[in-house]
Order: structure tokens, then C-alpha cells, then sequence
């Protein structure tokens, strides 16, 4: 037991603390550091806005992407498949954005495969229609392309700070903590996925995706790293969305995220190799399919080995006490953001305990087959 208690507490030590810490030193011992330069020419720029029933938002999404500060040609494309609200009528008031629509609803996976036909630029940058882009955002974005071994380039997501959601702190400190790991991949090598706010592909190297795919975005940036191209990350190219409107609409978004996970770990094993994939196959691993499988069951294991060792000492009786006081902190935290409070302290035991408890519901609805590819999108606070 005592064995198994510091293996699991090692490794969620490793997974969240340790790997940053190692890819920072690896990247300083290296001297890596970003290749960013103006771009010669400016590549031909595609806009892609899946959008399903964002009659709220779409306007104002494309007020802000249509003013853009970019040197190149752009063109907009919106996919509204299966929306049955104004959408469409809203989109048709700008004449200058293309509207690729059909009645059936079949998912945004399936949208992205039916609407890459119809594009002929040379980046296709990918955005969500709940969220702004700041005006530089493009321009970040294609300095990464002046390498040619760059297949694809994320953004940044900011989460917005905003009084009327306590969620949001949790939200925004945890996407904080996120882009710091994704500059510091993106240094050593390529980043582990990619942020669907804002991410771009070269448009020659996208591969069609199961319709069924939960994680559009991750999927897309896999294939382009199997092609041996790397994904990069601009963090100049904001993308800032809103926080969810309360807990439980955050809920919803990290079980489905969850879900997408340990689907995306399964179809994306192969580059688990490190004899074909090298160092990426070590950042994928740790960044990305250790959080979606064993990181919950490393959280349970070091509390049940901790309390069968309660009779070896009062080292272990404190450690089980230091555990307890983490999780009745994070219990505390989500009972104060059920009501709408902020306890800035409980933050951190919060979420962290909330991610990984809809980590496990995601594996439930994944096994179950419960997950709609043509899922009911999370509610989040209006910019009104």
C-alpha cells in the first residue's frame, strides 16, 4: 500500500506540477525559443464559423471577424446546419460572408467535412461563433506559417472575467495555467491539441473526420501531426469568450469534453509510440491522455492506500488529513459557486476535484454510448 500511495501522488504530482516544470528546463537547456517573423506575403485566409441556433451572438461574431486587421485576402464562411432560429436571416445581412447551409443537423463534425470543399484558401482557420477575436488575431496567427514543417496554429483562449459568474475565476485561473503549458510545448516541439476558439490548419492537410468525433478541434490538429507536420501556438492570437452561465452549464461542456477524450486517447493510441513520434509522443501522453484516463483513478487510489496505512504512523494519519481538508475545501467550493459566492482560496481544490469528477461521468457516457456528436451546447453569459 505504501508503494502504491506515493506511485499515485508522484504521478498526479508529475502530471500537473512536474511536466511543466520539465518541459520549461528541457526548453531552457535547448535555448528554444519562438520562431516568429513577419510573414514575406500574407497567405489567403478562410474563416470558418460553425454555427447552430447563435442567433444571439452571430451578429456581433461576425461584426468582429469581418474587421479584422490583416494584410491578405480573407473570406468568411459560416455552416449553419439544422438551425431554426434567425441565424440564417442574420448571416444573409452581410453580403459579404458566405452561408454554407442545409436543414439537417448531423453535427459540427460533419458540417467541417460537408463545408472544406468549398474553401480554396490556403489557411482555414476554425473559430466559435460565442467568441471575439482580438483584431490582430490573424495576423498572429500566420507568422507561424512562414515555417513550412508548421501543418497548424492555435490560438489563445481567454476567458473573460465577469462579477455576475463565480465559475468564471475557476475557469479563467485553469486556462491561465493551460496557455503556459502550450507555449512551453509548443517550444520543446508541437502543442497536444488545439484551442477549437481559434485554431488554424494549412487547408491542403485537412483529413475528413469521423462524423461521430466528439473533439473536432483535437482530432483535426492529430491528423495534421500523423502527416509529420507540428502544431504551434500563437499566444498573441486571442479568442476571449464569456465564462459559463453558472456550474452546471459548465458541467455539461467538461463531461462532454471528457467523453471526447478518452475517444480521442483510443482512435489517436498510434501516436503513443515515441519510435515514430518521438518527443511528441511523450507530450501527448502526459499533457492530454493521462488527464483523460488515469488522473481520477490516481486521486482515489492515494486516498484508499493512505487510509489502509492509518496504523503506520502519524505521518500518514496527517497526509490522509491534508487529503480530506483538499477535497472538504473543494466540496466547500462548489457549494459556494451553487450560490453564486466567491471564495477565492477555494478555487483551486474546486475545480480541480470538479474536472476530474466530470472526467470519470465522461467515461460513463462515452462507455454508454451516450454522447451526441450533435451535442446541446453550454450556456454561457451574454456580452450584453
Amino acid at each position: 500500500m505504501e508503494t502504491l500511495l506515493w506511485i499515485s501522488i508522484a504521478a498526479l504530482a508529475f502530471i500537473y506540477v512536474g511536466y511543466g516544470i520539465l518541459i520549461t528546463v528541457l526548453n531552457k537547456l535547448l535555448n528554444n525559443k519562438p520562431q516568429v517573423t513577419t510573414p514575406q506575403t500574407y497567405p489567403s485566409i478562410a474563416i470558418l464559423i460553425a454555427a447552430y441556433n447563435e442567433e444571439e451572438v452571430i451578429d456581433l461574431k461576425l461584426q468582429n471577424t469581418t474587421a479584422l486587421d490583416y494584410q491578405g485576402s480573407v473570406t468568411v464562411y459560416v455552416i449553419s446546419d439544422g438551425s431554426t432560429d434567425n441565424t440564417n436571416q442574420i448571416v444573409g445581412n452581410h453580403p459579404q460572408v458566405t452561408l454554407l447551409w442545409q436543414a439537417a443537423r448531423r453535427g459540427k463534425s460533419a458540417a467541417i467535412n460537408r463545408a472544406m470543399p468549398f474553401i480554396k484558401e490556403e489557411i482555414t482557420v476554425f473559430t466559435d461563433a460565442n467568441v471575439m477575436l482580438e483584431k490582430n488575431a490573424l495576423i498572429a496567427l500566420a507568422q507561424s506559417y512562414n515555417n513550412d514543417k508548421v501543418g497548424g496554429v492555435s490560438g489563445e483562449k481567454v476567458v473573460e472575467k465577469d462579477d455576475r459568474a463565480a465559475a468564471a475565476s475557476t475557469e479563467g485561473a485553469y486556462w491561465k495555467y493551460e496557455s503556459f503549458l502550450k507555449r512551453q510545448d509548443a517550444r520543446l516541439y508541437s502543442i497536444a491539441g488545439a484551442a477549437g476558439e481559434l485554431f488554424s490548419i494549412r487547408t491542403h492537410l485537412f483529413q475528413a473526420i469521423p462524423e461521430d468525433t466528439l473533439l473536432d478541434d483535437f482530432i483535426i490538429a492529430m491528423n495534421i501531426i500523423k502527416q509529420g507536420y507540428t502544431v504551434k501556438y500563437a499566444p498573441e492570437a486571442k479568442a476571449v469568450e464569456k465564462p459559463s452561465f453558472d456550474i452546471e452549464e459548465e458541467y455539461k461542456r467538461k463531461v462532454r469534453i471528457a467523453a471526447g477524450g478518452l475517444q480521442a486517447s483510443i482512435r489517436c493510441a498510434a501516436i503513443m509510440n515515441p519510435f515514430i513520434y518521438g518527443i511528441f509522443a511523450f507530450q501527448f501522453i502526459v499533457h492530454r491522455v493521462s488527464r483523460w484516463t488515469v488522473a481520477p483513478l490516481f486521486i482515489l487510489l492515494a486516498f484508499i492506500s493512505n487510509v489502509f496505512l492509518l496504523g503506520q504512523g502519524s505521518f500518514y494519519q496527517i497526509l490522509l488529513l491534508l487529503q480530506l481538508s483538499f477535497h472538504l475545501a473543494a466540496l466547500a467550493g462548489w457549494y459556494f459557486n451553487t450560490i453564486g459566492k466567491k471564495v477565492k482560496l477555494l478555487y483551486i481544490p474546486f475545480y480541480f476535484d470538479f474536472m476530474h469528477y466530470c472526467v470519470v461521468l465522461g467515461w460513463i457516457r462515452y462507455l454508454k454510448g451516450n454522447q451526441s456528436a450533435a451535442w446541446q451546447k453550454a450556456t454561457r453569459l451574454s456580452y450584453s
